[in-house]
């Protein structure tokens, strides 16, 4: 099973459109009006997802007649547009609970499902070289303050799923980073790998990581209530440690499609029950004299099936662990998460990325790099939108960046 990892150190890709049409907005509950983060907006091959505060905008080169909108536990909706009326958009999706099958799930075998569904990973995933598009985007957080933000546009190369990740590549196309310059801040975060998160955690392509019979034979299975995805039923099978190993496992939530039996998103979480365990997998290294102190690490994969193909869509890892310095009374907290959203991709005349321009899992996002300064940097990409708070930080370290 392979590692996430970070570094604490001692501190102080995606199309591009002339922007002919942008279509923005946000996606709240209908019953709740509560806003809802990581729903897919798409356009045909095209797509971005809401930030934490809803909040989408949808680049395109031509006007599309609709988008389509989908979450997990949420009935799709597909929106019409005119127009002159494609900006701030509410746009609501109903909430779903199903009993779909219930009577055939309580029969299957689990472990079975799942042995099923990566067999037939070949047939139902891409079957041809492809490049994807994608956005990139890492975070640390000091208690509850930013005090790290780098985020990128990157190409990804990716072979046919029948085959290893060996020759898979991400290359940066244009990215930005900018670190806190407040003295109190000189201990930070780097996630190691940053954009290559998309080869290594692509979980039905890198099955080497979890979906082999050697790592799946240390876990426990059992079903789940069945959910929707895309107003597809779904499978759900639970995963949990079976097995005491000198590393730290994970719990699991795989959803499988009922139809067509592929794996459409994967949840897991570092079992945190050993911080020993848990430290291994999680930090590279740190300063010395700091000590560290894991709390939390999970991880998000999404995959999208479109025109007979299922291919990865996004990803979202989380990092949550507290520091404390020896003749310290206090520990503080902190976040980092990395996240990745395709936004398009394309299987024309695709050639692979040179190892010389490909991102190194070794190496570290932010030391490859600008810093932010340009508000109008993203003016033509599609990327994640910055959520309010997100966007209050970037603006506030750029102003004390300036200053300094």
């Amino acid at each position: 099973m392979r590692r996430l990892w970070l570094i604490i150190l001692l501190l102080a890709p995606l199309a591009v459109f002339a922007q002919q049409v942008v279509i923005s907005g946000s996606v709240v509950d209908e019953k709740t009006g509560a806003e809802l983060g990581q729903v897919s907006v798409s356009a045909g091959r095209v797509s971005v997802v809401t930030n934490e505060d809803g909040v989408f905008s949808l680049k395109l080169a031509e006007m599309p007649g609709s988008i389509m909108v989908s979450h997990l536990g949420y009935k799709s909706r597909q929106v019409k547009l005119t127009e002159g009326a494609t900006e701030r958009l509410k746009i609501k999706l109903q909430p779903t609970s199903i009993l779909l099958r219930e009577i055939v799930v309580m029969n299957e075998d689990p472990r079975e499902l799942v042995d099923i569904a990566i067999s037939k990973i070949p047939e139902n995933y891409s079957k041809a070289p492809e490049l994807l598009k994608g956005f990139y985007r890492e975070t640390a957080m000091k208690r509850k303050h930013y005090i790290y933000v780098a985020e990128g546009v990157e190409d990804m190369y990716k072979t046919p799923y029948s085959r290893g990740t060996a020759r898979d590549r991400v290359a940066i196309i244009k990215g930005r980073r900018l670190l806190s310059q407040k003295s109190g801040d000189t201990l930070g975060v780097k996630v190691m790998g940053g954009p290559t998160q998309a080869v290594i955690m692509d979980l039905v392509k890198n099955r080497d990581f979890l979906l082999n019979r050697e790592s799946l034979d240390e876990y426990r299975f059992s079903m789940g209530v069945p959910e929707l995805i895309n107003d597809r039923p779904q499978y759900v099978v639970l995963m949990e440690p079976s097995k005491i190993v000198p590393y730290a496992l994970y719990y699991g939530k795989f959803y499988i499609d009922q139809e067509r039996l592929a794996f459409t998103r994967i949840e897991l979480d570092l079992d945190m029950r050993d911080k020993d365990k848990a430290t291994q997998t999680m930090l590279v290294k740190k300063p010395f004299g700091v000590r560290f102190k894991p709390r939390e690490l999970s991880c998000v994969v999404d995959y999208r099936y479109e025109d007979g193909v299922t291919r990865i869509s996004y990803l979202r890892n989380t990092f949550r662990f507290n520091c404390d310095w020896k003749r310290r009374l206090f520990s503080t907290s902190f976040t980092a998460t990395c996240e990745m959203a395709v936004t398009d991709c394309s299987s024309d005349n695709v050639q692979p990325i040179a190892s010389r321009s490909s991102f190194d899992s070794r190496d570290a996002y932010y030391d490859k790099v600008e810093y932010f300064l340009d508000p109008d940097y993203w003016s033509s990409y599609n990327i994640i939108e910055p959520s309010e708070s997100l966007d209050k930080a970037i603006r506030k370290l750029v102003s004390r960046y300036r200053r300094n």
